[in-house]
């Protein structure tokens, strides 16, 4: 079993790269960067999935199967609403029908 505080390790990690790539995009990167990164999240769909798995095969209890499915639903979320605004900028430049 793996130990919470190397999850925590791995978490606060990838939090911190995460910032500073981010954080040396150009603004006008941003939005087309925000776009192609609704695709990738799905990966996280996969991760959430993989480990509510190994929470119902490990019998880890209700408590850690509840949190893999609350993460499911989360990335779920993150990804429709990600696609949702792509949307939305984009059809701020179609040309309006006369």
């Amino acid at each position: 079993m793996i130990s919470p505080v190397i999850l925590l390790l791995v978490f606060v990690v990838c939090t911190v790269a995460g910032y500073f790539i981010i954080k040396h995009v150009p603004s006008l990167l941003h939005t087309p960067l925000m776009s192609g990164m609704n695709a990738l999240s799905g990966v996280t769909i996969v991760g959430a999935l993989a480990a509510t798995a190994v929470a119902l095969t490990a019998g880890e209890g209700w408590p850690a199967t509840a949190a893999g499915w609350l993460a499911v639903v989360l990335a779920a979320v993150n990804v429709f609403g990600g696609f949702g605004v792509t949307h939305r900028m984009l059809m701020m430049f179609n040309k309006k029908k006369k």
